[in-house]
This record gives C-alpha cells, sequence and structure tokens, in this order.
C-alpha cells in the first residue's frame, strides 16, 4: 500500500493498536516488551492511570488557551521544576528541538543585553544530537542532516567529546556558552567521567560563558537523578527538557537561572502551543509520580540490576556484544553485529530496542519497568544474541 507520509522514515512493518505499561500490543494481538519506551518518551510507560486521569479530566475543562493569558498549570508545573533544580525561570515548548532552540537564542541574547553582541559562538561536541531544525543540526554538526539544506546556520564549533584540552583551545572572543548532553543518546550512549562536566563549568566560569545542558533524553529521572547533570554535582544556566516530562505527550522546555535569562523580556520568544492547559497538566501528573519519595531511587536500583544482568549477557555472548554502557534506566549495548540487525533480532523475540550511532542499541524502558520485566527484557535479548551465535557457529561448520 502507498503511504501519503513523506517518505523520511524507513519504517519498520509493525503497527500497535494499544499499550500497557511496559508492553506493547499489535491489533492481532501481538505483544511486545518494550526497552525502548519511544525513544525515552513512555517515561510511565503506556496507559498509565495516573497520567490518563489527569488527560481526561483536563482534556473535559480546557484543552488550549493562548499565552496573552495565565495559564495555572503552567505556573504549577514551573514552579515544581525550578524548586527540584537550579532554574529560576522555565519556559514551555512543544519538542527537544525548540527547547534547544529556545536555549540556543537565550545564551546568545545574554551577552546581546550585556554589551557584546559578537559573542554568538556555541561550543559543541562530536556525536551529538540536539534536534532537526535549521540551527539544531548546525549545533549537532552531523553532516547527513545538515546536506543539502543550504549554508549551515554559523556559530557552532565542534570538538571531540569528552576533551577539556580541545574545549579550552576552542574558546575564543566570539564564543558565549558550552552546549553539552550529560550523556549522549543518538551518539551511543557514550558516558563521559564526572570530571569532564565539572572541568567544562570550570571554563565557563573562567571565561564568562554559559553552561547549557540537553537533558532532552537524559532528564526526568532517566539517569537515577532527575537530571543526568546532578551526578557529577555542578549546576548549568540554561537546560533543555523533553520527552520524559510529557510521558508520551508533547511537551518540553528550557529553564534557566535569573541570570542566563536577563535578555529574554517581553516579545524576545514565543510559542503558540507550548505550556498550554493540556500539555501541562500532563506535565504535573508525571511529576507526581516521578517526585514520589523513593521513586527516582528504584530507577538507580533497577538501572543497577539491568547493567548487571546485560553484564552478564555479555559474558555469555561476547561474540555479539563489545560493552555494556549507561546510567540508571539510559542504558547501551556496542555491538559486534550491525545495530539495526540486532535490532530486528530483537523484534523477532518481541522485544524492542532502539539503534544509535557506533553500533550501539539503546534500552531506555519506561521507568515503572519491574524486576521481572527486566529478567524478561534480558532473556529475549540473550535469544536474539543467540540468533547471530547460531549463524556464526554455521559458519565455522560450513568452513570445517
Amino acid at each position: 500500500m502507498t503511504s501519503s507520509l513523506l517518505p523520511t522514515y524507513a519504517r519498520y512493518p509493525l503497527a500497535f493498536a494499544r499499550g500497557e505499561g511496559v508492553w506493547l500490543e499489535t491489533a492481532e494481538g501481538g505483544r511486545y516488551l518494550d526497552l525502548g519506551g519511544g525513544i525515552a518518551v513512555a517515561s510511565l510507560g503506556y496507559s498509565h492511570p495516573h497520567l490518563v486521569a489527569a488527560l481526561i479530566e483536563q482534556g473535559g475543562k480546557l484543552w488550549h488557551t493562548s499565552n496573552l493569558f495565565q495559564i495555572p498549570q503552567a505556573e504549577r508545573l514551573a514552579a515544581r521544576l525550578t524548586a527540584a533544580c537550579f532554574a529560576d525561570y522555565v519556559f514551555f515548548t512543544n519538542s527537544g528541538a525548540e527547547a534547544l532552540e529556545g536555549a540556543i537564542k537565550t545564551a546568545r541574547k545574554y551577552h546581546a543585553v550585556g554589551g557584546h553582541p559578537e559573542r554568538f559562538h556555541i561550543i559543541t561536541f562530536e556525536g551529538a544530537f540536539h534536534g532537526r531544525t535549521y540551527a539544531t543540526i548546525a549545533a549537532g554538526g552531523n553532516e547527513k542532516y545538515i546536506e543539502g539544506f543550504g549554508p549551515k546556520a554559523p556559530g557552532f564549533d565542534k570538538v571531540p567529546f569528552g576533551d577539556l584540552a580541545a574545549v579550552k583551545a576552542a574558546i575564543g572572543p566570539q564564543t558565549a556558552a558550552i552546549l553539552v548532553e550529560p550523556i549522549q543518546g543518538e551518539g551511543g550512549v557514550r558516558v563521559p567521567p564526572h570530571a569532564f562536566l565539572r572541568g567544562l563549568r570550570e571554563l565557563c566560569d573562567q571565561n564568562g560563558l554559559l553552561l547549557i545542558v540537553d537533558e532532552v533524553q537524559s532528564g526526568v529521572g532517566r539517569t537515577g537523578k532527575l537530571f543526568a547533570y546532578q551526578h557529577s554535582g555542578i549546576e548549568p544556566d540554561i537546560m533543555a527538557i523533553a520527552k520524559g516530562i510529557g510521558g508520551g505527550f508533547p511537551l518540553g522546555a528550557f529553564l534557566t537561572t535569573f541570570e542566563a535569562g536577563k535578555g529574554m523580556t517581553v516579545g524576545t520568544h514565543g510559542t503558540t502551543f507550548g505550556g498550554n492547559p493540556l500539555a501541562t497538566a500532563v506535565g504535573n501528573a508525571v511529576l507526581d509520580v516521578v517526585l514520589e519519595p523513593g521513586f527516582i531511587e528504584s530507577v538507580a536500583a533497577k538501572g543497577l540490576l539491568f547493567k548487571q544482568r546485560l553484564a552478564a549477557l555479555r559474558d555469555t555472548y561476547p561474540s555479539v556484544i563489545a560493552e555494556v554502557r549507561g546510567e540508571g534506566l539510559m542504558l547501551g549495548l556496542k555491538l559486534n553485529v550491525p545495530a539495526a540487525d540486532f535490532a530486528a533480532a530483537g523484534r523477532a523475540e518481541h522485544v524492542l530496542v532502539i539503534p544509535a550511532a557506533d553500533n550501539v542499541v539503546r534500552l531506555i524502558p519506561p521507568l515503572i519497568i519491574s524486576e521481572d520485566e527486566i529478567a524478561e527484557g534480558v532473556a529475549r535479548l540473550g535469544a536474539a544474541c543467540g540468533h547471530f551465535k547460531a549463524m556464526d557457529d554455521a559458519r565455522k561448520g560450513a568452513a570445517e
């Protein structure tokens, strides 16, 4: 059947009709254990009763009103977010890319109102992914996303991830900020040492720069802290979030300190849908669960258990799995077989994983996954590994 959708995705021949918890189900009744979480979006799984109740309740009252008016749901969500982290201000968006765009504008505006409009360059990192808008593809620097869209948006200086000396060398009179993912998601679940983020904070302080963290994938409890930057003991000036904060509903935000946000005054930025009553009602429902005592600690514990089970799987199938990476429930398997082939083998075993760069598959399941479901997931991943071992054994047999 010919699709009327623009063919920008190589979609798998698989469609889901319903979901519950960490499970997705096709119209024909096939059940799949989702270790991809809609790419870190379904933070509380599918059909979570508290989220569904919040959506229905607010949907029966008021879906949308313009940001020209007060929006109590957004005020409450902003107050709860700022109380839980470094920030003083929140601006709500519809997506992570929009949140990053706002963060970039905020950093540049900060220097402009301070009398230095020439300071608009932002240092970014190899392997980064910050979205698919014109500015964010330039920030990420991946040529396959940039090619064919005209001149690259100026002002982004890319250096190797984890290399403080390269960052220091890249700082110049036009530098405004450093933009970093505390853990690179699309880049292959690459986790830098905590000292790297601390070093970036020091370089920013020494040179009058702003530190921007992209927590679109790693935020909202995903790594066993509310935000991944908290593992390193530093505080950024600006942060972008999305994905998990909406639990599947389109919601993002950028957060900033009073000082970093001082240039973002009336008329400097706007959005039609961002922060509307329906979206922020759902965002508040997500926080109701994530901020419950013990919830984030349970994510850390389950992440450690999952990582240990995956390490045992690597020991069993070293020809398939080269390395286990990640923090909390943001994990990755560096493979010795093609990541796309492994994901396909996983689908054959009714378990879903997400390919990433560096020949990695991501395991970023709903945060409500149980220990039994982790065990089930590892078993199915083991069966997927068995596909490749069987093929390898057959090749060896044929060679003999």
